[in-house]
């Protein structure tokens, strides 16, 4: 008689790999598992496996995702085969057959279900955790481990995940806390990926040699080199070619369809108009119709101002040319209409950031790296080799090519060394982000007892690494102590040699270290004292050139005398401000920051005609004829580089050194003791420095565990009785707020201070708890729209500062500050108000928000008033907050809920 999985397999298209067959059969025998294999290798068979089991057993199986997108394309792809009656979908926002045997959901909304100890867990035999590796997302991977660490011992889990390289490591932690877990490790792609560097129109392999499946890392083509080191040396431009340039140079290699990875959402629309400023068409006349028929469809319940303001006509007129943007800063509705037209082969070249390559099932032939330098919020940073991994990953689409693509194009800033480090490094490690939370410990002292919670948190992931961490930094000072002891003798056996008549050997190797302690601290402190001073330096020309207007003449450092220069457009940009300058010798150019060593002086004005920032020869001639009919009162001299003001450290240090008897010591026999007294120096302070990681690592969950359970006992969230904490009804409401001010937003309830809001008010003050500005417009505070709204949102930031002086007092991280930017624009769109009136609302009160952020912002608005509706005490708060739902969910925001 044939098992299931046999069964199963017949009823396939398509033989199972090794791996693929490996994992399915451990899910067979009821053991969970660990299959981490490169993006397209078939993972998700193992997962569907699992829904197929099942099925068979008239159990459940939850399907969890990280993205909402995600977890709608899988409910699409599981209803077509196993039909609607059997498949539910549960995306917060989202509620279709719950009650479904198998329900796919976003892995916050299983985390919330076994919180509230849900029925619908009682049938539960299978959970899928698709893109486990979101477990080291920063802001939401700890839900991950809650999930992983609460399950009933029953439950078989699966998890998918991307090539990690510490697999062995997370496997480990999963069968210390769920049982005997397999580990499945696939290295190998169906699709074999080849890599390419784009050089103007040529395409060069960028290795001699590929050998997918060698052991050996793979040589740099010799023939890149050269013509790199050739191009550099002619002085190519950054970018060798356009957009329609590189899209033709991949058609003519049979390299489409493509997707380019820019960095940033404004590079992306960039390259999309810099095409429809081209004659590039990449689809037939029929392809063309039914693209626009598709479209038409998606928007037909779509306001006619509110396409304007979606500048929807250029953007159809690119879709039907074949080409598309991708970003977070598009409305939701028109992403989904790019994937299911890119799905369908519709569109040939897709421009989209990092976003796309976080699961959604959108694989292209060719991926093309126009950087390999993006922002990641804080600075411009270098990719890793994991994200390298998950880009081009997305290369060759198995059961249509028989290789994907990988093509970084060439500037002189990137080495082709450094990409073929990237390209040939396929794994990254998984590392924990998780830490307890309010709701979290509220959460776990209703379910369990103070003892079980902690040891429950003691069980999590980032425990596991933190003990491994601890084990291993013991034994490096074990190490380290050895060295240690071998290098002070041979301190002791050069002062023998070299000086046995300074002073006896103890003393002078104490004297020698210290002497050479002191000079390591002057060093960290000049370094320091160097990197404050450029930092100060580049703070102050950047102010300057924020605030320099048209026709500003500003004098700039130079080599013998300062040059002169006239501002013919001003910076667009706070905070990365570029004036566009003429200088007196007829040099015309942007000005940045970090060309400077010491700030430009501003001299005086030049009365300038309009237009002077258009380039040609006319503007250049006006102004050096302006400058040599007037004169300036140039400094007579400016340094290139300021100098930098000693500190108080490094004088007091220097003071030290000088004073100290081993500087009066012969030069040449201090110096000549002087490295091996500093590797002494360096080895302590390395001992120290890791004997002091150790302290902090140690318990720290549990130490942060107890400092929150003291401060919600003090608050009246929990009580203590008898020596058991148990949950108060205050807490019981928090342990329903899930969201990132959970204990600011119970607080608010809990004060009553939204009392008497109507919906659009409400809404307003959920949004001053929900929006984070990332993109400021430096714009005034406005007016609040209304009284008690301004009242609300006083006595809310007033709760705040509160909360805040608690969490400092508790040595906790702080809540996050509330921020006022969307709080009209999100009350005007309650009231009514049209997508573009509200979009120059939050303009207005300093927040730079595309159509899409501002749906993205309204949806998370919506789910917090959801949780208001739900755990609030007051009748006359929770009728406002549904109303609020009502009204926030039209047009643009409810159009693909």
């Amino acid at each position: 008689m044939a098992t299931f999985l046999e069964e199963f397999v017949r009823g396939l298209s398509f033989p199972l790999d090794h791996f693929q067959y490996e994992a399915c059969r451990h899910i067979e025998d009821g053991q969970g598992v660990l299959v981490c294999a490169p993006t397209g290798s078939g993972k998700t068979v193992v997962g569907e496996f699992a829904v197929a089991q099942a099925l068979s057993q008239g159990t459940t199986c939850f399907y969890t995702t990280p993205i909402k997108a995600l977890s709608n394309q899988k409910f699409h792809d599981l209803v077509a085969t196993y039909g609607e009656e059997s498949v539910g979908l549960l995306t917060g926002d989202v509620s279709l057959n719950p009650d479904a045997p198998i329900v796919v959901m976003t892995t916050e909304v299983l985390r919330n279900m076994i919180y509230s100890q849900s029925r619908r867990l009682d049938r539960l035999s299978h959970v899928v955790m698709d893109e486990i590796h979101y477990l080291a997302d920063r802001s939401r991977g700890a839900v991950w481990e809650e999930v992983i660490l609460n399950l009933d011992e029953s439950v078989v889990l699966i998890g998918l995940s991307a090539t990690v390289s510490n697999a062995e490591e997370f496997g480990r932690w999963l069968t210390e806390v769920r049982g005997d877990t397999a580990i499945i490790v696939a290295e190998h792609r169906p699709v074999p990926l080849h890599q390419w560097m784009m050089m103007g129109s040529r395409v060069y392999p960028l290795f001699e040699e590929e050998s997918p499946d060698s052991t050996a890392r793979p040589r740099v083509n010799p023939r890149l080199l050269e013509a790199a080191e050739r191009s550099e040396s002619r002085g190519r431009r950054r970018v060798p070619i356009g957009r329609p340039q590189a899209i033709a140079a991949l058609g003519h290699h049979d390299m489409l369809p493509a997707i380019f990875f820019i960095f940033s959402r404004a590079g992306c629309d960039g390259a999309l108009y810099q095409c429809l400023r081209s004659k590039t068409v990449l689809t037939t006349q029929e392809e063309a119709e039914e693209i626009e028929r598709l479209v038409d469809t998606g928007i037909a319940d779509v306001a006619p101002e509110d396409l304007e303001v979606l500048d929807f006509r250029r953007w159809r007129a690119a879709l039907s040319r074949g080409f598309a943007a991708h970003h977070a800063g598009m409305l939701p509705a028109f992403r989904h209409i790019v994937e299911e037209l890119f799905s369908r082969g519709l569109i040939k070249v897709v421009f989209a950031t990092e976003t796309l390559a976080l699961g959604i099932n959108m694989p292209a032939r060719t991926v093309v790296l126009e950087k390999l330098v993006k922002f990641n919020g804080e600075a411009h940073v270098d990719l890793t080799p994991g994200e390298y991994t998950q880009l081009t990953g997305r290369a060759g689409r198995r059961g249509i090519d028989v290789q994907g693509h990988a093509v970084v194009e060439w500037t002189p800033d990137i080495d082709p060394r450094a990409v073929a480090g990237l390209a040939s490094t396929r794994t990254y490690p998984l590392n924990s982000t998780f830490r307890p939370g309010y709701n979290m410990t509220v959460n776990l002292l209703a379910t369990m007892d103070y003892e079980a919670a902690v040891s429950l948190i003691q069980q999590s992931f980032a425990q596991f690494q933190s003990d491994g961490a601890i084990v291993a930094e013991a034994r490096s000072i074990e190490r380290l102590q050895g060295t240690l002891q071998e290098v002070e003798a041979q301190l002791h056996r050069e002062l023998e040699h070299c000086a046995p008549e300074l002073l006896d050997d103890e003393d002078a190797a104490s004297l020698i270290t210290e002497y050479m302690g002191i000079r390591r601290d002057l060093s960290t402190a000049e370094r320091e004292q160097r990197r404050r001073g450029l930092t100060e330096r580049h703070r102050e020309i950047t102010t300057l050139f924020a605030r320099l207007n048209y026709g500003d003449v500003i004098a700039m450092p130079g080599a013998k005398r300062p040059v002169l220069a006239v501002v013919v457009q001003p910076a667009q940009r706070p905070n990365d401000p570029r004036p566009l300058v003429i200088s007196e010798q007829g040099w015309c150019g942007r000005l940045a920051a970090g060309e400077f060593g010491n700030p430009p002086v501003i001299v005086g004005t030049m009365k300038l005609p309009r237009g002077m920032a258009k380039p040609g020869r006319k503007n250049t001639r006006y102004v050096l004829d302006h400058f040599r009919r007037h004169h300036y009162n140039r400094p007579k001299k400016l340094r290139q580089r300021a100098r930098i003001k000693q500190s108080a450290e490094v004088k007091r240090l220097r003071a030290a050194l000088r004073s100290h008897p081993v500087h009066h010591w012969p030069r040449d026999e201090r110096e000549f003791l002087a490295r091996s007294a500093d590797r002494v120096v360096e080895i302590r302070q390395e001992i120290a420095r890791r004997e002091k990681k150790i302290d902090g690592a140690s318990d720290t969950l549990a130490r942060v565990f107890e400092r929150i359970t003291t401060m919600l006992t003090e608050l009246g969230y929990l009580r203590t009785e008898e020596g058991q904490v148990t949950v108060t009804e205050e807490g019981e409401r928090l342990a329903q707020l899930h969201h990132p001010s959970d204990l600011l937003v119970a607080q608010c309830l809990r004060k009553g201070v939204w009392e008497g809001l109507d919906p659009a008010e409400l809404a307003a003050v959920a949004a001053l708890c929900t929006f984070e500005n990332r993109r400021d417009t430096g714009g005034e505070e406005v007016e609040v729209p209304t009284e008690p709204l301004a009242a609300a949102m006083n006595a809310t930031e007033s709760l705040w500062n509160d909360l805040v002086t608690e969490e400092q007092r508790h040595g906790l991280a702080l809540t996050r500050m509330p921020e006022s930017g969307l709080c009209t624009a999100i009350h005007q769109w309650t009231a009514g108000a049209p997508l573009e009136y509200c979009l120059a609302a939050a303009h207005a009160s300093g927040s730079e928000l595309t159509p899409g952020d501002f749906v993205r912002w309204c949806r998370q608005v919506v789910d917090l008033l959801r949780q208001i509706e739900k755990g609030s005490p007051s009748e006359d708060l929770r009728r406002a907050a549904r109303k609020a739902v009502g009204a926030i969910q039209r047009g643009v925001v409810s159009l693909d809920l």
